[in-house]
């Protein structure tokens, strides 16, 4: 027997008379703030690990605990919606982040390092998908491109941007302020949500606690899984065979508990609209063309070309221009084309950008990577705004926040997924590669001579050894970042085909 709920009248989510703009700006130095705190920490590690007294290995759960717990809350922001209200919500979130960053700042230990990010995850999860529904909410119809092009914005520009900051900081202030720069934007959000935003009323919300507890281990596993996994040789390792197996185990027992169930933390039916469940997956495997070439580039530019994090954070810098280059193109005339065929031509261009990564060699400049960088942002920007449009086309506006909460999981499980399945094919590649090219080291083979007469060696000096092994590495290292590279073009056209199971917008 379910309870009769008293709809409450719809209530504007901005206050009258305030810009649309101005929700756009606040809604996007929030989650600007948030996402760039999965990447901005990365290039400070190493410093962190003396102040901390942490090993390599250790570090490396600064990252790690962000990560999962994040996971874990962005599925349940529709739940605190329901209970709070969307402006207590982004409140409280952004209250809780700042609080969480300030500690991170001062931590003196790494389990106090470890014991913040799991609170400045926790607070700041809900912060993205909160501000998708408050975009999608505000813009009429007609305009929700334009929404989501703001919106992409920060989702796209943060991750490339955070190394760049990252090391900036790192190397002309201090580790401890790649935290405490969230302070003052963090309290100008604060101000402006509280100045713009309509209350809306909380429920009495009815929840399925054990279900939550289900959706919680089986993300947090899963996370955990692909975080680790390629540290911990996979499915060779027992931790990770037992995680994977009660990830599994996890997650079907919940989505057989909660389908259809009325007190779910997580609306599975909602899954149930076709747009909403392949704009998911879409943007799943869109995590992985997208983090996949984050991961990859720098470790790329600085092992093979000798990159300092700066510099190779200005190199790839351009693919966040023009992905927001992208994004504005499109919402001038999203509203009157199909927007299948945009996302249908974004992937033309993210794969093409890609294929132009997937060609270089090690003499390649700055500009070989440039251009491709250029090419497959604004493709991505292409991709991101009208599938974010049509995830919501279907759906009534009631329920937009459960849905975001679904489409950005897809996003965040997708990025880990990403990351792993390419850092497991280079490495894959990589052995493989040198396996190949090593059987080709021969002293008779008179392109081995050749090159050694080229660094001034001849086959009989004890230096040539460790000169061709080197070489050898390097060359097969090379081989190994192309055909990571093919891998993620791959999955930008094995995308296209899902395009006919979207319905198209109507207007």
């Amino acid at each position: 027997m379910t309870e009769s709920v008293t709809q409450a009248p719809e209530i504007n989510i901005a206050k009258s008379g305030v810009p649309r703009g101005l929700i756009s700006i606040t809604v996007m130095l929030t989650t600007i703030m948030v996402i760039l705190d999965m990447t901005i920490v990365n290039v400070a590690l190493p410093d962190m690990m003396g102040a901390l007294g942490a090993t390599s290995e250790q570090i490396t759960w600064v990252l790690t605990s962000y990560i999962v717990i994040e996971a874990i809350m962005i599925p349940l922001t529709g739940f605190w919606v329901k209970m709070f209200g969307r402006k207590r919500l982004m409140l409280i979130s952004i209250t809780g982040f700042l609080v969480a960053s300030a500690l991170c700042g001062q931590a003196d230990s790494l389990v106090e390092m470890v014991i913040f990010r799991l609170f400045q995850g926790f607070f700041g999860a809900s912060v993205v998908p909160l501000s998708q529904s408050i975009m999608v909410d505000t813009f009429p119809k007609e305009e929700r491109g334009k929404a989501m092009a703001l919106w992409g914005v920060g989702i796209m520009l943060a991750p490339v941007l955070g190394p760049t900051l990252g090391g900036y900081i790192t190397d002309h202030l201090d580790w401890r302020w790649v935290f405490y720069i969230n302070l003052p934007v963090g309290a100008l959000n604060f101000m402006m949500a509280w100045a713009l935003l309509n209350y809306e009323p909380g429920q009495k919300v009815k929840a399925d606690w054990l279900g939550a507890g289900l959706l919680a281990l089986g993300i947090g596993c899963l996370q955990f899984m692909l975080d680790r996994g390629n540290d911990d040789n996979w499915f060779d390792s027992m931790t990770i065979q037992a995680v994977a197996l009660i990830s599994m185990l996890a997650l079907i027992t919940f989505v057989w508990r909660s389908w259809g169930r009325a007190d779910s933390i997580v609306n599975l039916a909602l899954l149930k609209d076709r747009n909403l469940a392949t704009a998911s997956f879409m943007m799943f495997v869109f995590g992985f063309g997208l983090f996949g070439t984050i991961a990859l580039q720098p470790l790329m530019l600085e092992n093979l070309f000798n990159y300092d994090a700066q510099t190779a954070g200005l190199v790839m810098a351009p693919r966040g221009i023009a992905s927001a280059i992208g994004m504005f193109a499109i919402s001038r005339f999203i509203n009157h084309v199909d927007l299948r065929w945009i996302i249908a031509t974004g992937l033309c261009f993210a794969a093409t950008g890609t294929y132009l990564f997937s060609i270089q060699d090690l003499n390649s400049a700055e500009i070989n990577f440039v251009i491709p960088a250029v090419v497959q942002g604004f493709g991505m920007g292409m991709i991101f705004v009208p599938l974010s449009t049509l995830a919501y086309e279907t759906l009534q506006k009631s329920q937009t926040s459960q849905a975001a909460g679904i489409y950005n999981v897809a996003r965040t499980i997708g990025s880990s997924v990403g990351i792993s399945i390419a850092i497991s094919v280079l490495n894959h590649s990589n052995h493989q590669s040198q396996v190949g090219l090593s059987s080709h080291i021969q002293v008779n083979n008179p392109e081995v001579v050749n090159w050694l007469a080229t660094q001034n060696l001849t086959v009989q000096m004890p230096e040539s050894i460790i000169a061709l092994t080197n070489e050898v590495n390097r060359q097969a290292m090379m081989v190994a970042f192309n055909d990571t590279f093919s891998a993620v073009m791959l999955s930008f056209i094995v995308l296209a085909p899902l395009l006919i199971l979207i319905r198209k917008r109507s207007h």
